[in-house]
């Protein structure tokens, strides 16, 4: 668990939430370039600022320290990407989750 892995993980899961920088570091009252300094594994943080980015990026705490989830909490961070999406995109993700839901159904009963 190095500031490097830890810093990276903040800046894929904010990338992929399509966050900028900017739009993260104000919403969890930081500055920038302290965001910035946590992404590149230059700074670390208090404990209040790792909770205020879990909550942020709707993940655990456990996941942005080591990389996986150790709270089972996945169906409450899965509702609250799903509430940030556009009604279309609602739809289309529904669709897909079906689909999965279904391929996992049959491998079961084989």
């Amino acid at each position: 668990m190095s500031n490097q892995e830890i810093g990276k993980r903040i800046r894929e899961l904010r990338e992929f939430q399509n966050y900028t920088r900017e739009e993260l570091a104000e919403k969890i009252n930081i500055s920038a370039k302290f965001l910035y300094e946590i992404e590149m594994g230059k700074k670390g943080f208090s404990a209040k600022t790792l909770y205020k980015i879990s909550r942020a990026l709707s993940v655990s705490s456990d996941y942005i320290m080591l990389g996986e989830e150790l709270d089972g909490g996945g169906k409450e961070k899965n509702i609250d990407i799903m509430e940030k999406l556009e009604p279309e995109q609602t739809g289309r993700i529904r669709d897909i989750l079906k689909i999965l839901y279904e391929m996992c159904s049959v491998h079961k009963a084989e």
